[in-house]
């Protein structure tokens, strides 16, 4: 339930789009499209607010809330059917055509984290919307922490997320932040979002590990097995594709979970050895 730090009255707040929603209390009937954000909801302590989510929310398990479809086909008439007072985007993951639609029967707050620390201003930003501020200060601690530590050893990577095409993250994405903030240096650092690239020319830039997360494209060990079978490709993967992909509260599971696998693909700098 939400804590009692909550005002009367919220100042304005505005989403990625630059849209402002005032909301005079904590929202009680709540549609989450984004799948990370309805588990961040839940942890924070919102979810008995959360009345629809995704096909694709997964966590937490045994979700109760209405399925409505998935996140690039909402089905904008059981939405409606709920009777929202908020429903939760992302830019990337949503569609405008359904925040359009769904704009004319309930507020829509819409994200975007392109970084691990947009997510602390992201999670403090859902604590006050949804009263819950002090659990929300509380995950924002936990996650500064994390960024707070010593980067692993250098390493250089590309993170593939899909097959026939070859599709990439580039070095404008979230993916690429998290690895970055481990230590990683992307190899495709200056394509933007998700480039479709032959994957021997990735491999031309020679990255010291091919990070391998199962979604959104299903890669598989056995598609790892073949990366290996390619001279001098290293692979770090299959792993479930949520712990490098979704932001919120998962975030700090990822970072933990990424420092661990990659840690034996990192190289020390010589430098630091002669000390």
């Amino acid at each position: 339930m939400p804590s009692g730090d909550f005002r009367l009255l919220l100042d304005v707040m505005k989403d990625v789009r630059g849209r402002e929603i005032e909301i005079a209390r904590p929202p009680i009937r709540v549609v989450s499209l984004v799948p990370s954000i309805t588990e961040t909801l839940f942890d924070l302590g919102a979810g008995d607010s959360v009345v629809g989510v995704t096909d694709w929310c997964i966590f937490p398990e045994a979700l109760s809330a209405r399925r409505v479809g998935g996140t690039k086909n909402p089905r904008v008439d059981e939405i409606r059917a709920l009777r929202p007072d908020l429903v939760h985007m992302n830019l990337e993951e949503n569609l405008e055509k359904h925040a359009r639609a769904i704009e004319e029967f309930a507020p829509v707050f819409v994200t975007e984290p392109k970084s691990p620390r947009d997510v602390a201003g992201l999670i403090a930003q859902l604590g006050a919307i949804h009263g819950v501020g002090d659990a929300a200060a509380a995950a924002k601690a936990e996650l500064e922490r994390e960024l707070g530590r010593e980067r692993l050893a250098r390493f250089t990577f590309a993170v593939p997320i899909w097959k026939s095409p070859w599709m990439w993250c580039g070095g404008d994405t979230y993916v690429s932040a998290l690895l970055e903030t481990l230590g990683g240096l992307n190899v495709l650092a200056k394509e933007a979002r998700y480039p479709a690239i032959e994957l021997e020319h990735v491999l031309a830039h020679l990255p010291e590990v091919i990070v391998l997360p199962d979604e959104p494209y299903a890669f598989t060990a056995d598609d790892a097995s073949e990366l290996r079978e390619r001279p001098g490709v290293r692979v770090a993967g299959p792993f479930p594709g949520h712990l490098a992909t979704w932001h919120g509260t998962r975030t700090v599971k990822g970072l933990r979970f990424l420092r661990e696998l990659l840690s034996s693909f990192a190289i020390p700098d010589p430098q630091s050895l002669n000390r």
